[in-house]
């Protein structure tokens, strides 16, 4: 278990590390404005690769399980899961499919062409829902193993860590009119303000 959290906090830094203000701005240095069409897409190439071997690391290691969910409750949790899908097809449609996989960026000017801030639909309940759906999906799955567990304690920090940190790239590009959002919607769970989240 110990192997798995460890893999998952590596596998958080270099994901920050590439997603982070600072080594967009160096991909920019050394390469000029281009590094802006092709930078997300490169982002995203490597965040899957990478994430690859963290998910099977659990089939791979001694195992043992833990619970499993019994009809009918089982049909509960599988059905909870496709919403979550489903939830995540959605939040990648309202941002722009395109421009999600780094597709779009490569035919756009950032100068002339800022993006616009999504607030409508899913992200009127909450700031991060493709973060909440693939936390609702992990935690319903329902064969629970000891392996599985420390992978959805790693993957639950690390998405929680890391829609904190995305929030402050958030401030950065849209300013004062993301403070008045984050004012009023929750960051992951829908009608909550954890403690974490930001009164302005």
């Amino acid at each position: 278990m110990l192997i798995i959290l460890l893999v998952v906090l590596l596998y958080g830094l270099v994901h920050s590390f590439l997603a982070s203000l600072w080594t967009k701005d160096r991909a920019r240095d050394w390469i000029g404005p281009s590094a802006d069409r092709w930078y997300r897409l490169f982002y995203n190439v490597v965040a899957t690769l990478t994430l690859l071997p963290v998910l099977a690391l659990p089939a791979l290691l001694p195992d043992r399980q833990l619970y499993t969910i019994p009809p009918p409750w089982v049909y509960l949790t599988l059905a909870g899961q496709l919403l979550a899908l489903v939830a995540l097809g959605i939040g990648v449609l309202q941002t722009g499919t395109l421009h999600f996989l780094g597709l779009a960026q490569l035919f756009e000017n950032p100068e002339k062409e800022p993006r616009a801030m999504v607030t409508g639909g899913l992200y009127r309940w909450v700031r991060h829902p493709l973060y909440t759906a693939g936390l609702v999906f992990i935690w319903l799955v329902p064969v629970m193993t000891a392996n599985l567990l420390a992978l959805n304690v790693g993957l639950t920090v690390y998405l929680v860590v890391g829609a904190l940190y995305e929030e402050r790239k958030l401030v950065k590009e849209f300013g004062e009119e993301y403070l008045r959002y984050r004012q009023r919607t929750p960051m992951l769970i829908p009608g909550v303000r954890p403690i974490l989240d930001y009164s302005k």
